[in-house]
């Protein structure tokens, strides 16, 4: 996976996060999802990269990043903080101006750059999510039973930690459901498996969600006023939750100024289950404004 890319780990104001990166043209960051690391890219990535040059990194707290301690606050893991890495490993690669995709959790920190980086991110491609704060304030019983995990996670420290750890396997498996697992490779789902498997990113990938429930929400509210400024893309799978929850384009037009959206024939980890389709509406998308 990734083999004609080059490997790096940059060390920002906050953490260490790992890179990979390659391809020609204009860059766009890739931005990974729970319990995934920058590997769920490596079928889209490569399809990208004669456009692009494609920076994929590890969100702190997953992968082989860094995990910094949360804060009685969860503050470690907000996204305002998550954001901040990306913006500086993108610095650190010479690219101030920049696309980014993020899907599920790497969408709520790109979501998020975007607001506090308004100069740095040209366009953005949102993966399956609608805002933090609207699925909050939506808590149907629908949706508490579609996401569940969203609860299970935010209980305090060592309840979902030790229950987690006692089938990381498990887990992973029920995560993703039969239909993903059928797509997500061996050596993918061995990775996941592998970094998920350490105490330390099931305790940050936890932290990330009491940081969601917690103080996202405050900086949400206090920028309810703030909009997307840069142009939106926003896919999301046609059997996946969102698809029946929601009207996915319709709500980010609440928060954003140019949105444009679709259904893709996938589950929530579409990525990996079509990623030619995934590679030509990012490369669509990407292609006439990012150059």
């Amino acid at each position: 996976m990734f083999d004609y890319f080059t490997r790096a780990r940059i060390t920002t104001s906050g953490a260490t996060i790992p890179v990979v990166h390659g391809g020609s043209g204009p860059p766009l960051l890739l931005l990974h999802g729970h319990p995934q690391t920058h590997v769920m890219w490596h079928k889209v990535a490569p399809l990208l990269a004669n456009d692009f040059t494609i920076v994929a990194t590890d969100l702190r707290g997953y992968g082989d990043s860094s995990k910094p301690p949360g804060g009685v606050d969860h503050s470690g893991y907000s996204k305002r903080a998550m954001a901040q890495d990306q913006v500086e490993v993108m610095s650190r690669l010479g690219f101030e101006r920049f696309a980014v995709a993020g899907h599920d959790r790497g969408g709520r920190v790109a979501h998020r750059m975007a607001l506090d980086h308004p100069g740095r991110v040209t366009k953005l491609a949102l993966l399956d999510i609608v805002p933090t704060h609207r699925l909050y304030g939506d808590s149907t019983r629908e949706f508490a039973t579609a996401y569940y995990h969203w609860y299970f996670l935010i209980q305090p420290e060592p309840l979902p930690e030790t229950l987690i750890a006692n089938s990381v396997r498990f887990w992973l498996e029920q995560k993703f459901g039969k239909a993903a697992r059928g797509a997500i490779t061996p050596e993918a789902f061995a990775e996941y498996m592998r970094c998920y498997s350490d105490a330390e990113t099931i305790h940050a990938s936890c932290e990330d969600y009491r940081a969601g429930a917690s103080i996202d929400l405050a900086h949400d509210e206090a920028d309810m006023e703030k909009r997307i400024a840069c142009p939106l893309l926003v896919l999301w799978g046609e059997r996946a939750p969102m698809h029946r929850l929601y009207d996915v384009t319709a709500t980010w037009r609440e928060r954003a100024a140019n949105v444009t959206g679709k259904a893709l024939p996938g589950t929530h980890y579409f990525a990996e289950e079509i990623p030619e389709q995934v590679a030509k509406e990012l490369k669509t998308f990407f292609s006439v404004a990012a150059r």
